[in-house]
């Protein structure tokens, strides 16, 4: 079993285990765990990759997340992302999926504005278009540590909303249904993330990070854009290009991520399961104090 670099600073292919390896042995599981700690993005290439086989990989890392309220993937564990509609054919130009396409191209952190935020993702390639479809990642645990002793004192301890309505407003503000805005209200969490395995900290910011608390509307829009530029810096990204059989898994707490465009008359079918936080993964300190209100379920 061995790790190899593949992005600046960060993420690392695993070669000599496999998903499979990693569900089914202790192991396995204790080398890919302290790797996935270690270096925030793991690829996995070459694999036979069921639906089983990744639900099991996924539980080793703690509890699943289901799909959002009305999203294609509602009620399930395997979230699809897909222009490819169930009978095969290719979804329309105009259809629902290019808009969730066009709004998944914005840096983000998955499920951020659930009360219950995301550990970490699990994405497979199960239809990889010949050009484009590529996943671009970066590492605000870096970006992080690149700043200042004083700029980090700043903005350790302050509180960020999160909303899914703040990054799909900016697609179209009828990409939410009111079903969908009702189930989903605003969150709060401290702009920073602590792991508590490493004692590194991350910027904990996405497109879904909208308003900071106590502070005015154009001055954090100003801060929060400030940030994200900071973190996806040229030099400080990496940009995943899919083969079939590829699985790539990251740690939402130490990255963001955006998708890329593709030909609209080129298939393109990823699943993707989502392991939920626990306290045991920082999420305890990750809350604001006093001012988080919502159930962590």
């Amino acid at each position: 079993m061995q790790t190899i670099p593949i992005g600046p600073g960060f993420g690392a292919e695993v070669r000599g285990v496999s998903l499979l390896d990693a569900a089914s042995s202790a192991e396995a599981f204790a080398y890919v765990e302290a790797a996935f700690e270690e270096h925030s993005i793991l690829l996995f290439r070459g694999q036979e990759v069921t639906d089983t086989t990744q639900i099991a990989y996924s539980r080793g890392f703690g509890p699943l997340e289901l799909g959002k309220v009305g999203s294609r993937s509602a009620g399930s564990f395997l979230g699809v992302i897909s222009n490819i509609g169930d009978d095969g054919s290719l979804l329309p130009p105009e259809d629902n999926s290019w808009l969730v396409a066009a709004a998944n191209q914005l840096w983000h952190t998955d499920s951020s504005f659930l009360a219950r935020p995301a550990k970490a993702s699990v994405l497979s390639a199960r239809t990889v278009p010949a050009t484009g479809g590529e996943t671009e990642f970066c590492s605000t645990r870096l970006a992080w540590e690149r700043l200042s002793p004083a700029r980090q004192s700043e903005l350790q301890d302050l509180t960020v909303e999160h909303a899914y309505f703040h990054s799909r407003d900016m697609i179209d503000p009828n990409l939410m249904t009111p079903e969908q805005r009702a189930a989903m209200p605003a969150v709060n969490w401290r702009m920073t993330w602590r792991n508590p395995k490493n004692d590194r900290r991350s910027l904990y910011i996405a497109s879904h990070a909208g308003r900071i608390i106590g502070m005015p509307d154009a001055e954090a829009k100003a801060l929060l854009d400030e940030l994200r530029a900071h973190a996806t810096a040229e030099g400080h990204t990496y940009l995943h290009q899919w083969r079939d059989g590829d699985v790539i898994m990251w740690d939402n707490r130490a990255c963001m991520h955006r998708g890329r465009p593709w030909p609209a008359d080129t298939g393109r079918k990823m699943v993707r399961t989502t392991i939920k936080a626990t306290d045991a993964d920082g999420l305890a300190e990750v809350r604001p104090p006093a001012s988080f209100a919502a159930a962590a379920e």
